[in-house]
């Protein structure tokens, strides 16, 4: 198995990729759901770095300064990633992450961690990106910290959903903001990989449910 292929049954077996009926943060319908908060599991968090870090080896062989993790859901996720990357392929990148409040005493500031440098390549480190609010936030941050070049955006699942534009959500910011964006799957991945599958018994994609999400994937699906 590819390690996307690994990486969807981690995430059916999480109960973190579930199937029925949602709504998304947008309002809309959705017969699928990726609920990062499932993790909760130090196993799970190694195996789920080792993921991240795959990723990024694939894509960032070289070229990397520091890892940042947007709070609260990307910071276990950066932090596992860089040890992920330091076990697996002996890279020793430095991670950060922000604070939501601002800290007024000891060193203050809104970073924890490495201290990013002008000039450093940054790659951000995320779940799953809906609007893209946490990463336009996180690159407004940036500009009171250093003169970063965020270099890229890696997430776990690309929904290839459409944003306020025509395009995806990803690909608004790569162009708004020039910034390479690196899913571990997509979505079109996951039901071509689990379509009639069985995962320990279960089908958790059959003719029916693989129906609802390319209608929901014609309806919304980025053009």
């Amino acid at each position: 198995m590819t390690y996307q292929e690994e990486f969807i049954t981690f995430m059916v077996r999480s109960g973190v990729l579930t199937f029925g009926d949602f709504v998304t943060k947008s309002g809309r319908k959705t017969p699928y759901f990726i609920n990062t908060g499932n993790y909760k599991t130090g196993a799970q968090a190694a195996k789920l770095g080792d993921y991240y870090a795959a990723c990024i080896q694939n894509h960032l062989p070289d070229g990397v300064d520091c890892l940042f993790g947007p709070a609260y859901k990307g910071i276990p996720l950066a932090v596992s990633a860089a040890a992920s990357l330091y076990r697996n392929y002996e890279r020793d990148l430095p991670y950060c992450f922000n604070r939501k409040e601002v800290k007024d005493h000891g060193e203050g500031g809104s970073m924890v961690g490495y201290k990013p440098q002008d000039g450093d390549n940054v790659v951000i480190v995320e779940d799953v990106v809906t609007a893209g609010t946490a990463v336009r936030e996180t690159i407004e941050l940036f500009k009171h910290v250093a003169k970063v070049n965020m270099k890229a955006l890696i997430v776990s699942v690309d929904r290839m959903e459409r944003g306020t534009r025509d395009c995806s959500t990803l690909d608004e910011l790569r162009e708004d903001y020039g910034i390479a964006v690196y899913p571990i799957v997509t979505v079109r991945e996951i039901i071509s990989f689990l379509h009639n599958k069985e995962i320990d018994g279960k089908v958790y994609i059959d003719d029916a449910m693989k129906a609802r999400m390319e209608a929901y994937l014609a309806e919304y699906g980025a053009r």
